[in-house]
């Protein structure tokens, strides 16, 4: 009788397994903040370069442009983040985090942080930063060969 592909152990599967391990841990220590993962990285990442384009903000926190419309304008009903046309092409959308938006953004950080200490706890600290490290070498290893 032919083996099974031993899934279990295979790198595809393992991430994905650690991506729904991370987003649970983000849903459960965010909860009372109504926010998602990519809702969060858009408001960090628009905290960081104020009246960045929404096509530049998209490539920035490597999310799908034409979805992340929908999320920005999620948090623009929330009143977190101001849209604007570009001034010189009018396609263009700038972004800005409101007052009330930054406020959220800063609030939200310490439980961020809580959540990648969560995320690692269960290995030790040079293992942890171990794991950082080679999965920040696995995504500019595909991404310098143009994978997704």
């Amino acid at each position: 009788m032919p083996q099974s592909f031993d899934f279990a152990h295979a790198p595809g599967h393992l991430v994905r397994r650690a991506q729904q391990i991370a987003v649970a841990l983000f849903m459960v220590e965010l909860a009372n903040e109504d926010v998602t993962p990519v809702q969060f990285a858009i408001l960090n990442a628009v905290m960081d370069t104020p009246g960045i384009d929404q096509v530049s903000l998209a490539s920035r926190v490597a999310f799908d442009a034409a979805t992340s419309g929908s999320v920005i304008g999620r948090l623009e009903a929330k009143t977190w983040i101001r849209r604007e046309p570009d001034s010189v092409d009018r396609r263009r959308k700038l972004l800005w985090l409101t007052p009330q938006g930054a406020q959220a953004t800063l609030q939200m950080k310490a439980a961020v942080h809580r959540v990648q200490e969560k995320i690692l706890q269960p290995l030790s600290l040079e293992e942890g930063k171990q794991l950082v490290h080679l999965l920040d070498k696995l995504v500019a290893g595909h991404i310098a060969n143009q994978d997704p």
